[in-house]
């Protein structure tokens, strides 16, 4: 209701008491859909003394330029989405990024303030002729300045193209209001007064409820209009959302009596609460966002972990193959043997390059990949439960909060960013712990680039194969310590195991901090440059 009639009606001369015979000094914009309007007094300085003999004798005293004095500043936010005039005590300019507005009622006088009669609007009129209209109809409010003739000359929001229309005369709405008007319309109260608005209506309705005395209606009109008019001001929670009322109704958070204090508090309790269910409706959202993007997650990698479970083993075909070796033909790509596991045949992929025994090494290979692959996929389900757990915790103690610091210090502490959701280490490299050091494996090329640009620091460890293509391996470091000896080993092991050298007897790998590795602009996936290094030679070995 701070938009409503019934509060402007008592709004108005609160302000004229303040601003009539104040001068216009400056309006300005910092914001879009924001703005302040700042009157005061000018009042020349005191005549500075003569200054010298001559002076004393008969010279002049020099008058100071005016200043400003008793100022009184309204702002306006005018939002497509809440629109409020306040009043603070002070505000100071910004010295860049302000326009100034309404320029042509500088040093104008202020006559008298009004409202609109039956309408939601506030005059300031001035001596010259010429008027300011707050125009507050919700999301399309407004401040218009008209000139002498009453036309509009100036829009606050240029979008608004029909208040250009607007006059003094269409803003005063004269309404029948009387007893007679009242019982001609068999006792309703609508028609009477459209400035009600839906919070009186719903409040004036239920106290109606019930009563079809034309008489006794009148006699509760006329009490609620009492109500309406006395200058008590409610600042209440009406769902949750800060509200001026002008009767008792709600969660009542503070009393007033001053129509330009009310109006300041409801605008910084709007402005708090507002905020508060802003960014806590970010941040539900965002969890809500991660717990969904888990879900999905779990419910794919579980749906691989049943598929890889279910499938026919690489090792059972190695075994399927070493005992029909004799049934293989040479140079075969495929083959029917018999499945001792299932009872059935089953067809067998094989590279017709290789012997059978070197096909049923190939499958062991494989084999170990998949149990690999298998505890990975079950590591991955863990921490992402373990996750989603955490997740959600967080949303329920976030739903609770009521206070805004409260709950952007509990988003700092636990680290609930506004970013993406992170994809966990262990699903984008090949992870591995040694004696407490973890080391990182590239995938692939594009993967290498990601774990060595994206999750490698300077003070890591970088180690590769030398001169042939192969996985980019990280030690993490670990702050004030040295890289112990086997550590390094341990990761040119695996540096050698994936790369091009896997199957040679001792394999060169380079070792480097990563401050010393360079990836210039062009150069193919996977692909950097080393600017200074060494080489440990070593066993290829994998995990």
């Amino acid at each position: 209701m701070h938009q409503n009639y019934y509060f402007l009606k008592q709004l108005a001369p609160r302000l004229h008491s303040e601003l009539a015979g104040k001068v216009f000094i400056e309006a300005f914009s910092q914001q879009k859909d924001e703005l302040i309007i700042i009157f005061g007094e000018n009042v020349p300085k005191a005549q500075e003394g003569q200054e010298g003999k001559e002076g004393e004798e008969g010279g002049k005293g020099r008058e100071a330029e005016a200043e400003l004095t008793n100022p009184f500043f309204i702002k306006a936010t005018l939002t497509s989405s809440f629109s409020c005039l306040s009043f603070p005590d002070r505000f100071d300019r910004a010295r860049r990024n302000s326009v100034n507005l309404f320029t042509e009622f500088a040093g104008d006088i202020v006559e008298f303030v009004s409202v609109c009669l039956n309408e939601r609007a506030i005059q300031i009129h001035f001596s010259t002729g010429r008027d300011l209209i707050f125009k507050l109809f919700g999301n399309r409010s407004n401040l218009i300045a008209l000139n002498e003739e009453g036309t509009a000359t100036q829009l606050f929001n240029n979008k608004l193209v029909t208040d250009r229309n607007l006059t003094i005369a269409s803003l005063n709405r004269a309404i029948d209001q009387s007893w007679e008007a009242f019982a001609a319309n068999g006792g309703r109260f609508e028609p009477l007064f459209p400035t009600f608005g839906k919070v009186v209506n719903k409040y004036l309705s239920g106290k109606l409820e019930g009563k079809d005395d034309p008489a006794e209606r009148w006699a509760i009109v006329q009490d609620v209009l009492k109500e309406l008019e006395s200058p008590v001001f409610y600042i209440t929670r009406l769902d949750n959302i800060p509200a001026l009322i002008l009767f008792e109704t709600g969660e009542v958070m503070e009393v007033l009596h001053d129509p330009i204090d009310a109006l300041n508090a409801f605008y910084l309790a709007y402005i708090r609460l507002s905020g508060l269910d802003k960014e806590k409706a970010d941040i539900v959202r965002f969890l809500k966002k991660r717990i969904q993007q888990t879900d999905n997650y779990l419910e794919n990698t579980f749906q691989k972990l049943v598929e890889l479970e279910n499938a026919t083993k690489n090792d059972e075909l190695a075994n399927i193959i070493m005992a029909n070796l004799h049934q293989i033909p040479e140079r075969a790509e495929k083959v029917e043997l018999y499945d001792f596991y299932r009872d059935q045949p089953i067809v067998v992929k094989l590279k017709k390059d290789l012997s059978a025994q070197k096909n049923a090494e190939g499958y062991y290979r494989k084999s170990k990949n998949e149990k690999i692959e298998l505890a990975r996929l079950n590591d991955s389900l863990a921490a992402r439960e373990a996750e989603r757990q955490r997740l959600q915790e967080h949303l329920e103690y976030i739903e609770k909060l009521d206070s805004l610091r409260e709950m952007r210090a509990y988003i700092k502490a636990n680290r609930l960013d506004q970013g993406p959701a992170a994809t966990p280490v262990e699903d984008l490299f090949k992870k591995v712990e040694f004696m407490g050091y973890t080391i990182l494996v590239g995938r692939n090329a594009k993967n290498n680039d990601v774990l060595t640009k994206q999750y490698a620091t300077k003070e890591d460890l970088w180690l590769h194969a030398k001169d042939v293509t192969g996985s980019h391996v990280v030690i993490k470091n670990q702050p004030g310590k040295k890289f112990p000896a086997p550590v390094i080993e341990r990761a040119a092991e695996l540096a050698a195991f994936y790369s091009k050298r896997k199957n040679d007897s001792l394999c060169p790998v380079i070792v480097t901090p990563k401050k010393f590795v360079r990836k210039p602009k062009g150069l193919p996936e996977g692909a950097v440059v080393i600017d200074k290094e060494n080489v440990v030679m070593v066993v290829a070995k994998g995990e």
